[in-house]
C-alpha cells in the first residue's frame, strides 16, 4: 500500500480508476476490504480524484483485437462443424437415440478436439403433439432424456472456448419422417422469419447507438413485419456473456438498465441472440425458431463471423442419397 500511494503523489494523476462498477460484473473487482485499506491510506486531498474504472475495462474488454479476430473465425467453424455432425445420422438414429445422447456426444467431441465448454449444451425437442407446449416452458425445465423420433424438430445451444476466446451458437435440425425429403413448408417458414428477424436487427447496428436503443427498434420494425420476436443478444469475447452493451435479456424486452444503456462501439464482437415464435398449423401448436450467431462490429457494418445458419439440417441428409 505504502509503494502505490507514493506512485499516486509522485504522478499526481487527474482521475484514480479503482475496480468497482455497478452494471458490470466484469469490472467490479475490488473486495471491500482492499477498498477500505486503500481509502484509509490515501491522503485527503486524493480521496475526490477516485472513480469507478468501469468505462477503461469495459472498452478494453470489448474490443477484438486484429489478432485475435484471425483466431475468432477458426474456432466459430469449428462450432458450426461440431453442429453439423452431432446433428446428422453419424450421431443420430431415430427411435434410438436421446436428446441427452446428443448432449453427452457434443461434450466428448468437444474435448477430443483439445476445446472446453463454458456451459452444457442442450439439446430440446419440439414436435407436433398440441397438448406439449414446449414454446411455453423455461430452459431448466425442459425435458432431458427424451427419444428423437421422425417428424421432431431438434435444436442446440452450445458454446466452447479457445484462446481466451468464446462462442455460443444455436441451431436446428428436423427429422424426416418415411417419405419425406425435405423439411415442411411451414417450418422452412417460421426458420425464415427468425433468420429475418437476424436481418432486422443487425441492421440496426450503428456507432454510439445503445443497446436499448437497438432493442426497441428491432422489436418494433418485426412486429410491423408481422414477426413474434424475443431478443437477448450479448457481446461475446473474453467472456461467453461479455462486457459490452445488453441487447435485451429474455425477460427484459423492454430494455435492460445499466448494460443497455452502453452504446455500440467499433471493433467488437456479438451472439446474435433471439427467436421468433410461428404457429404451425399441421401441429396445432406455436413452435420458437431460436437462432444464435457470432458476429463482428467494424464500426461501419457488421458481419457474421462464420455466417449463419439459413436452413435447417435434416436429419438423414436426404441430399446425399438422392443423387442417382
Amino acid at each position: 500500500w505504502d509503494a502505490l500511494i507514493a506512485l499516486i503523489k509522485q504522478r499526481q494523476p487527474k482521475k484514480i480508476g479503482i475496480n468497482i462498477s455497478k452494471d458490470f460484473g466484469h469490472a467490479d473487482g475490488l473486495d471491500q476490504t482492499d477498498y477500505d485499506e486503500f481509502q484509509k491510506r490515501l491522503p485527503n486531498e486524493l480521496r475526490s480524484r477516485v472513480v469507478s474504472a468501469e468505462p477503461l475495462a469495459i472498452r478494453w474488454l470489448e474490443t477484438r483485437t486484429e489478432r485475435e479476430m484471425q483466431f475468432y473465425p477458426q474456432l466459430i467453424r469449428t462450432t458450426h462443424a461440431i453442429i453439423e455432425e452431432g446433428f446428422s445420422e453419424r450421431v443420430i438414429v431415430p427411435g434410438v437415440t436421446t436428446s441427452d445422447d446428443v448432449v453427452w456426444w457434443f461434450r466428448q467431441k468437444i474435448r477430443d478436439l483439445g476445446y472446453d465448454t463454458w456451459f452444457h449444451p442442450t439439446v430440446d425437442i419440439q414436435r407436433a403433439d398440441p397438448d406439449n407446449k414446449e414454446a411455453q416452458r423455461s430452459f431448466s425445465s425442459r425435458p432431458k432424456n427424451d427419444v428423437i423420433l421422425p417428424g421432431d424438430l431438434i435444436h442446440v445451444d452450445i458454446g466452447i472456448t479457445y484462446l481466451r476466446l468464446y462462442t455460443d451458437i444455436q441451431q436446428h435440425a428436423y427429422i424426416l419422417r418415411p417419405g419425406e425429403t425435405s423439411v415442411p413448408e411451414s417450418i422452412k417458414t417460421a426458420f425464415a422469419k427468425a433468420n429475418r428477424l437476424q436481418d432486422i436487427l443487425t441492421s440496426q447496428f450503428k456507432s454510439g447507438v445503445t443497446g436499448n436503443q437497438m432493442l426497441a427498434a428491432a422489436l418494433a420494425q418485426a412486429k410491423q413485419e408481422g414477426i413474434n420476436p424475443s431478443i437477448y443478444s450479448h457481446p461475446i469475447g473474453y467472456h461467453g456473456h461479455a462486457a459490452g452493451p445488453a441487447i435485451g435479456m429474455w425477460d427484459q424486452q423492454s430494455g435492460v438498465s445499466g448494460t443497455g444503456d452502453q452504446v455500440l462501439r467499433k471493433n467488437t464482437a456479438y451472439s446474435i441472440e433471439l427467436n421468433a415464435s410461428s404457429l404451425i398449423p399441421e401441429w396445432k401448436k406455436t413452435i420458437r425458431i431460436m437462432l444464435e450467431e457470432d458476429a463482428f462490429f467494424d464500426g461501419q457494418k457488421v458481419r457474421y463471423i462464420d455466417g449463419r445458419q439459413k436452413e435447417i439440417y435434416t436429419i438423414p441428409r436426404f441430399d446425399r442419397y438422392n443423387q442417382q
